[in-house]
């Protein structure tokens, strides 16, 4: 005969765990962040995680993120240091560029990665109050905080109240249409499409554009075709466009794409990310080569 073991829950066992976990948090966002602050002199790489872990981990368990030349904390903001925010940051042309919008900002990842590549006055808003202030404590710690500005604000408010021209307009925007949406406000705004939709994104990306500006984004497939046959329609048109593979055995996962108000054929290319697990390729490898720590 089997011994049935059974667990045994004592009155005020709950309670006890979760004040318990309640105060290691505390310790954690408190003590850890001033601990691994860049000032602190730690040099800690992590790996971002490719496009297909990116839509099913819901956050990096750790607080900040290290690159050759700054450091991202994303402990305060929805959003995570990403494989897709760092590909954009990469691989936007930055070329005869003066003047940069980064819609939805989050950490400040993608305008301090524009900042290391140009000299361009850059500007960074978000409809989110923490990362705003994310982003401005990461700028504040980096060596380009002299020509970045960081503001609180939805791009609808700021394009109806400001008649600046960017030469580059770049975003990695909230993707989700119709589905089920975070407990979180904040990362709800971040992830779904009812905060900024994409018809609003292109038409005020339009209006803030220089008449040589160009709009760069990333998307999954499925709704990068959607952003396209809107942006056709406004006349915004893709000017380059690459079909980004998280590796050789799968299949696309995101769409990279630059818009421009002139008509122009778009030059489409690919992307694969990684050989294998944890094994970039040599074309993202050098794409990203001079961001990540273990990257010559």
């Amino acid at each position: 005969m089997t011994a049935e073991r059974r667990s045994v829950v004592k009155p005020g066992m709950f309670l006890t765990v979760s004040v318990a976990a309640v105060h290691l948090r505390e310790v954690y966002n408190k003590v850890l962040p001033a601990v691994l602050h860049p000032k602190a002199g730690v040099h800690r790489s992590l790996q971002a995680v490719s496009p297909e872990a990116e839509d099913k981990k819901p956050y990096m368990s750790n607080p900040f993120f290290k690159f050759k030349q700054f450091t991202v904390f994303h402990d305060k903001c929805a959003m995570k240091v990403g494989v897709d925010g760092v590909t954009l940051g990469a691989w936007a042309d930055v070329s005869d560029v003066k003047s940069i919008l980064d819609v939805g900002c989050g950490s400040g990842l993608i305008t301090l990665m524009l900042a290391q590549r140009c000299e361009a006055r850059i500007t960074a808003i978000d409809i989110d109050k923490q990362s705003i202030v994310q982003t401005r404590e990461n700028v504040g710690n980096s060596p380009w905080d002299n020509r970045i500005r960081v503001i609180h604000t939805s791009f609808q408010q700021f394009a109806s109240g400001s008649s600046a021209g960017f030469d580059l307009i770049v975003c990695n925007p909230p993707f989700f249409i119709n589905s089920m949406k975070s407990p979180s406000e904040s990362r709800t705004k971040a992830r779904h499409s009812d905060s900024l939709p994409f018809l609003e994104l292109i038409l005020n990306a339009k209006k803030m554009m220089t008449e040589k500006g160009r709009l760069c984004v990333i998307l999954p497939v499925p709704e990068g075709k959607i952003f396209n046959e809107l942006a056709v329609k406004e006349k915004l048109f893709c000017s380059r466009l690459v079909n980004v593979f998280p590796n050789p055995e799968k299949p696309a996962k995101r769409l990279l794409m630059e818009y421009q108000m002139e008509v122009t054929d778009c030059k489409t290319e690919e992307l694969i990310i990684e050989k294998e697990r944890n094994l970039y390729t040599p074309e993202y490898s050098a794409l990203v080569k001079d961001f990540y720590l273990n990257k010559n």
